[in-house]
Order: structure tokens, then sequence, then C-alpha cells
């Protein structure tokens, strides 16, 4: 200071230091909200542990359509018409909701993402957003454990609303188009293609040959050895 010497020291490291600080807030608060925007745009049709996935591997995520294997999953109640005939709607949606809760839970511990429901009816698929080299598989076993949950909880389902619950499932393995569609007010994560048609059709289907789950032969070629297929026959559809 004698010689006439000015060195601004201080200045600049706070400034540094409020630069460092400002950057590392932004940082945070844009990641907070992309995990923020993941978590509520995928938690009503994946399972917790999907989205925590997601949340950890964001880029695994496309937002945009893409055209992608899937395997689809079409269930349906059998006379769910007539039977919400006989009951009032408060009841009718107790019953709905209990039955969905307990047979969504397979779909999740599957990996399934759900789709939508409609009434009665679920739609699910596998292999999307995140990629499952099983996902055929994987789709048949929850197919069983659908089947296998729903026959657990008839018993109380008979006691407490009076009537028997029963399931027609279809799986279909195949291309078909995946992402966010619908209108710049309301979106869903859904799918596009003739490979869900045909799931549907094969859900369709059990009606008439009497079974409780269909599978095309695409997803049984998929699934592997692990699990005993009966072929049923030849149908177009």
């Amino acid at each position: 200071y004698p010689r006439g010497w000015v060195v601004p020291a201080v200045a600049p490291e706070i400034g540094v230091l409020l630069a460092l600080m400002g950057g590392m807030t932004a940082n945070y608060a844009a990641e907070h909200r992309q995990k923020r925007f993941i978590q509520n745009a995928f938690r009503q049709y994946l399972s917790p542990v999907v989205i925590d996935q997601l949340v950890a591997r964001p880029d695994k995520l496309r937002l945009g359509g893409e055209k992608k294997t899937l395997t689809l999953f079409f269930s349906d109640l059998q006379g769910f018409t007539s039977l919400s005939e006989t009951l009032d709607p408060q009841a009718l949606t107790a019953l709905l909701n209990d039955y969905l809760t307990a047979v969504t839970a397979v779909l999740y511990e599957e990996g399934g993402t759900i789709d939508k429901y409609e009434g009665d009816a679920v739609i699910a698929f596998w292999n999307a957003p995140l990629e499952m080299p099983d996902h055929a598989a994987r789709a048949v076993r929850a197919a069983l454990r659908y089947q296998e949950t729903l026959a657990a909880i008839g018993p109380r389902l008979r006691a407490q609303y009076g009537c028997d619950l029963v399931a027609r499932i279809g799986l279909n393995s195949g291309p078909v188009v995946i992402g966010n569609m619908g209108s710049a007010q309301r979106f869903n994560y859904t799918f596009l293609g003739d490979a869900g048609n045909l799931a549907s059709r094969l859900e369709g289907l059990n009606k008439l040959f009497g079974t409780p789950i269909l599978v095309s032969q695409a997803t049984r070629d998929l699934a592997g050895p692990a699990f005993a297929f009966r072929k049923i026959a030849r149908v177009a559809v």
C-alpha cells in the first residue's frame, strides 16, 4: 500500500465462489426438475422400481415416438357387463378397485408398463421404456401369475361381493410405435400398431376356445423353453 499498489483479492474470490455456488444450485435444480418430471410422467404406468431406474439413467428414456418390439398384454373379465347390472355403483367401484389393485401388483412385479384401464380391461406391455431382453418371458409369467392371483382372491371377492371373476388374457409380441401420444393438453404413454391389435383379438378368442390365456406364435418363440405351451388352432383375425 505505501508503494501505491492495489491488489483486489477479496472481490474476485467472492465472485468465483458465488459463481460456483450458483452453478451448482442451477445444476441441482435442473436435475431435480428432470427427476420430478420422470416420476410424475410415469408413476401411473410403471412400478416404483422401474421409475427409480429411469431416474438413475434418464438417458434410457426417449419421449418421442419410436419403433420397438414389445410384448403386448390385454385382459378382460368374462361377463362383466352383466355383472355390472347386478351391483350398485359403489359396490361395483369397490370390486373393480380391489381386483385391479391385486392384478396390477403382479404386472408391476414382472416389470410391466400399464398402458391403461378400460373399465374392467387391463392393457399393459413389456420392453418399454426400459429394454428387457426377456420381455416375452416376463409377460407370459405375468399372465400365469395374474390368473393365480385372481384364483387366490376369488373366495374373498365372492364372500364380499357375491360374484366370481374370470379373466381372459391375450399376448402377442411384435413391432409397434411407442411414445407419448395425444394432444398438447393431455397425452398418454402408449403404443400403436398391428401387433397390439392382434393381442386384443387373441384376448377375445379365449371366449371361442374356452381358454384363460392365448399367446401368439411370436410370443411363444420369444418366451423360450421355460413354459409349457399347447397349440390351440390357426386363426384368421
